[in-house]
């Protein structure tokens, strides 16, 4: 369901130690008896759980029901958005949100240190959270959906950051600790959309982005009142922007935001485009890194050989989320137009079909666990999980076919649809970001992080654009085309596998 929050354990091994121990002494760093602890872990992470726990379920939770409100017509209390303009507006929401994860590194990197951008990150969440509830109209959607993508993605990238400085690297509780904090990512995620739901359905929409408000509110102020006992190395900007570069770096900024601004004035960004153009900007970043990456004279003919290997890979992930993201655009139509969700006299609400994903992944992420363990060197190779994950990911839209011109669809059978795609992302998701990591070359190891956030940013924002061909009437070839392609693009990666491992150069 998090695609990157899940993986947080594998992108934090180089963080510093918190308590000291430069000799790595094995149990140096375990608890004293006498010292406070959440479940055996440093204190703090019970703080960095609620963070993440109540941003996941504010995140979901408005994701759940935002769609609806853009498009419900406004005597149901929505905007009366056209559904295809509305869908494309989220597929770009959602893709921007990993732009701006690229952004927020930056920003902890150079400006800030990762604690206050990460801080910064959740006060934005919420505001844009309040601005949805108490803010009328296009404005307060508009003002909304900016502030959670900028505060979203600036989260994104640095809690996991901070969830790493607590533990030194050779620490024996750090993978359990990271299981713990992943519960809150699921957990918030799973409950979400169940409680802004039910708010939106008996109160309305603005109650419902009340609900997420304040459950971000709630886990920023827990935060709040502990965050001086994180370690150190946190505070701190680990790669100072020079102050003479202030004034150029502002310069950029002000010029970007005036391009934006004079797009939307002059109509050549608007809502009905914004998907697409999040996808064209998408594409020319990604090209942008590959080529500075291959081109580069830093990087050995190892590494180039590793950086040409992620490009199928690249592709394959973008195509996964493409059709795992329309949960949040096609699939919230289709539950709320073709699923009979009425059990007696009480009707289940929409956005409850999206906790099913948070839900299978607490049931079936041990299952996947136990069973890479016992396989062991067994298991299949990176590609292969990636182009097994493909494939159940189309097989999964392929399962809408039988139900084509049911006039009411089961709500279980959407239960099945969602159990396949969770399959096909636990083969995916846990590894993708953990690739990236280990294919990094040595001189740039952000940018290769940077490659798999746009690949997820590409199908984010895809999702938007090809919703607004899906309609009741072009199911069959909607479901059908995308679930065909998708499928073959899995099975190109398997065929592929030998290749890109033998291009990999010994990353396994």
């Amino acid at each position: 369901m998090d695609h990157d929050s899940s993986r947080a354990s594998e992108g934090t091994t180089s963080a510093t130690a918190p308590h000291g121990n430069p000799d790595n002494i094995p149990g140096a760093d375990l608890p004293r008896p006498d010292e406070k602890t959440f479940f055996g872990q440093p204190r703090m992470l019970a703080n960095l759980f609620s963070v993440e726990l109540w941003e996941r379920f504010s995140f979901y939770g408005m994701q759940g029901i935002v769609l609806l409100y853009m498009y419900f017509a406004t005597t149901e209390g929505g905007l009366g958005i056209d559904q295809a303009t509305a869908a494309g507006i989220v597929g770009a929401y959602g893709g921007a949100v990993y732009l701006f994860a690229i952004l927020g590194g930056w920003v902890a990197d150079r400006l800030l240190g990762s604690e206050r951008t990460m801080f910064v990150s959740g006060v934005l969440i919420m505001a844009g959270h309040i601005a949805l509830a108490l803010v009328p109209a296009v404005a307060g959607l508009a003002t909304g959906l900016v502030l959670i993508a900028i505060g979203s993605g600036g989260l994104k990238a640095t809690i996991t950051n901070l969830v790493g400085a607590l533990y030194e690297r050779r620490d024996p509780r750090r993978d359990a600790g990271f299981s713990i904090f992943y519960m809150g990512v699921n957990i918030g995620g799973l409950t979400g959309p169940l409680l802004t739901g039910l708010a939106q359905q008996t109160w309305g929409f603005h109650l419902g982005f009340g609900l997420a408000a304040i459950g971000m509110a709630f886990g920023l102020t827990q935060y709040a009142l502990g965050r001086r006992r994180l370690p150190g190395e946190v505070h701190h900007v680990p790669n100072p922007l020079p102050r003479e570069q202030f004034g150029r770096w502002i310069g950029i900024a002000v010029a970007a935001v005036a391009v934006v601004v004079v797009a939307v004035l002059t109509g050549v960004l608007n809502a009905g485009n914004l998907a697409d153009v999040v996808v064209v900007v998408t594409v020319l970043s990604a090209v942008a890194l590959f080529v500075l990456l291959l081109t580069s004279a830093k990087l050995d003919d190892d590494e180039r050989s590793r950086v040409r290997s992620f490009i199928p890979m690249f592709i394959g992930s973008a195509a996964f989320w493409a059709l795992f993201q329309q949960q949040f655009t096609v699939i919230t139509i289709y539950s709320d137009t073709r699923l009979d969700r009425s059990l007696g006299d009480w009707t289940m609400p929409i956005s409850w079909v999206q906790s099913f994903n948070p839900l299978f992944i607490i049931l079936l992420a041990p299952v996947f666990a136990v069973l890479w363990t016992r396989l062991g060197g067994r298991q299949p190779g990176t590609p292969t999980k990636f182009g097994l994950g493909i494939i159940l990911m189309g097989s999964a839209f392929l399962i809408f076919l039988p139900m084509v011109g049911v006039s009411s669809v089961p709500v279980l059978w959407a239960a099945l649809i969602l159990l396949v795609a969770t399959l096909g992302e636990l083969l995916v998701s846990p590894v993708g970001l953990s690739l990236s990591t280990r294919l990094a070359p040595r001189a740039y190891p952000v940018l290769m992080v940077a490659l798999f956030y746009l690949s997820v940013a590409l199908g984010t924002a895809l999702s938007g654009s090809l919703a607004g061909y899906y309609s009741e009437q072009t199911e069959a070839a909607y479901f059908g085309v995308l679930g065909a392609v998708t499928i073959v693009i899995g099975a190109v990666l398997l065929v592929l596998s030998r290749w890109i491992r033998r291009m990999m150069r010994g990353v396994l």
